[in-house]
C-alpha cells in the first residue's frame, strides 16, 4: 500500500475542505494556500437543523427536572437555549453547565452572564469530562446531542454512573453538493463519518481515481476505508497533530 500511495503523490493545485468556510482569514488553510500557492475551498458536506420544540415535547423532556447540563459542542449550547426559548423555559440562574473544553465553556457567554453562572469544563475529551462530573453526582443532568450522538459518550457517563438524560435537539443532515458533480480536487479533506457518507448520497458514483483523502479522526478514518477509499492523508499523528500540519507535511514530500 505504501508504494502505490507513494504513486498517488502528484503536484496538489486544489483543495475541498468539508467545513464551513472560516470566520475570518486567520485560519490556517489559507496560511497552507499561500505557501504552497494553491487553490482551497470550504464547503459543509452536512448540516446542523435544530428538532422543533414541539417534537421534543412529544419526547416528554421536562427541562424543569434537570440542574445541570453537559454540553459537549457549540451546537449543544445553541440547541439547548434554542429549545429553552421556544418552551419559554426560564433557565434558572443555578443551573451548573458542564463543557467538554474551556472555548464552549466561553461560547456560554453568548447566552449567560458567565461569572455569575456555576460553569466547569474538562481539557478537551469525554473522559475528562466524566471526572468532573462524578464530583457532582447528586445532579440530575440533560446531555443535549444529536441524532447521530457519539455513541462512546454516552457510553462512558454510563459506566461512570452518571444520572443523565439525552435529548435529541438537533438533527445532522445531509447537505445538497450537486453543484459539484462536475468539480475536481486534487484533495477532499474529511473531519466525520457523516462527511464521507453525504459524499456518497450525493454522488453514489464517486470514483476517487488520483483525489488524494485526507481525513481526522480515527473514526472518520475507519469510514473512508470502509467505503473502500484510499486513505492518503491521515491525521493526527505524532508528526503532525493538526490536519494543515498533515496535509503541509504531505505537499512538501511530492517530489
Amino acid at each position: 500500500m505504501e508504494a502505490n500511495l507513494e504513486k498517488r503523490k502528484t503536484k496538489v493545485k486544489s483543495i475541498l475542505v468539508t467545513l464551513p468556510e472560516p470566520e475570518n482569514e486567520k485560519s490556517p488553510y489559507y496560511d497552507v494556500a499561500a505557501a504552497s500557492n494553491l487553490k482551497i475551498d470550504f464547503r459543509s458536506f452536512i448540516h446542523v437543523e435544530g428538532v422543533p420544540a414541539k417534537e421534543i415535547r412529544k419526547e416528554k423532556v421536562n427541562l424543569s427536572e434537570f440542574s445541570a447540563v453537559i454540553l459537549t459542542s457549540r451546537n449543544a449550547a445553541d440547541h439547548f437555549f434554542r429549545v429553552c426559548e421556544e418552551m419559554r423555559f426560564e433557565v434558572p440562574t443555578d443551573m451548573k453547565y458542564f463543557c467538554i473544553s474551556e472555548s464552549i465553556a466561553l461560547y456560554l457567554q453568548k447566552y449567560i452572564q458567565y461569572r455569575k453562572r456555576k460553569i466547569f469544563f474538562g481539557k478537551q475529551t469525554a473522559k475528562d469530562l466524566a471526572d468532573i462530573l462524578k464530583k457532582h453526582a447528586t445532579e440530575k443532568f440533560l446531555y443535549p446531542c444529536s441524532d447521530v450522538a457519539a455513541e462512546a459518550t454516552e457510553i462512558l457517563l454510563q459506566k461512570q454512573g452518571i444520572d443523565f438524560t439525552p435529548a435529541v435537539l438537533f438533527k445532522t443532515v445531509v447537505s445538497d453538493l450537486s453543484d459539484l458533480a462536475d468539480v475536481f480536487y486534487d484533495i477532499i479533506v474529511f473531519f466525520s463519518p457523516s462527511s464521507v457518507q453525504s459524499l456518497y448520497i450525493n454522488f453514489p458514483e464517486f470514483n476517487q481515481k488520483d483525489t488524494r483523502i485526507a481525513a481526522f479522526g480515527k473514526t472518520t478514518q475507519q469510514a473512508i476505508l470502509d467505503a473502500g477509499l484510499i486513505l492518503d492523508i491521515p491525521a493526527p499523528s505524532p508528526e503532525a497533530p493538526s490536519m494543515t500540519m498533515a496535509i503541509e507535511q504531505y505537499i512538501k514530500s511530492i517530489k
